[in-house]
């Protein structure tokens, strides 16, 4: 898939912009949707977010758009520093990359991938979404961070794995094999 430094940050800007927004769908929606719209009596979690004035961050009530873009910078910067580098090396420990198929190397990726950055991220998460108008407790974060992961995790496994990492692969192809098919018919006439 991705044969340098700039295809493996597109590559990463790819999967992020998808799975952000597939996470906060996630999060708003099915985990916390019926709570919302119980405790605004809102209709739908949409209405029930703009009743409560946004989405609790960091203390404050923050309009989607904020959220998306924090959680949008955590999670790149993730992956580009820890996320891709380290589940490459875990892939590569178990399989070797030259006489394993390629379909199953990359599952290997995928899961080292899930498996570090579902932990990572729920933990800030449980950061950035912490009750602090309670006081904080160290206690009350590590459980609500546990919460997150037992949530996450087979949510993280099951899109990343059937969803999120087919399309992107799929865009990422049709992107450089274009780009690259066109080098080559560059280089074939002016030859």
């Amino acid at each position: 898939m991705p044969k340098n430094q700039f295809q493996r940050m597109i590559f990463a800007f790819l999967t992020v912009v998808v799975t952000v927004h597939a996470y906060v769908f996630y999060s708003l929606y099915v985990v916390n949707g019926t709570t919302l719209m119980e405790v605004t009596g809102a209709g739908s979690v949409l209405g029930a977010i703009r009743r409560q004035g946004g989405v609790y961050m960091f203390g404050h009530m923050l309009p989607i758009w904020a959220i998306v873009l924090v959680e949008f910078l955590c999670a790149y910067i993730l992956e580009n520093v820890l996320g891709g580098p380290l589940s490459f090396k875990l892939a590569k420990n178990v399989f070797d990359p030259a006489s394993t198929h390629p379909v199953l190397f990359e599952s290997a990726i995928i899961c080292a991938t899930v498996g570090i950055m579902c932990p990572v991220m729920s933990f800030l998460a449980a950061f950035m979404y912490y009750p602090y108008y309670a006081g904080f407790n160290l206690l009350t974060l590590l459980a609500n961070w546990m919460k997150l992961v037992c949530f996450n995790l087979p949510f993280a496994f099951f899109s990343q794995m059937f969803f999120i990492q087919p399309l992107v692969r799929t865009v990422f192809k049709a992107i450089f094999v274009k780009r690259h098919e066109k080098n080559t018919k560059r280089r074939v006439v002016t030859e």
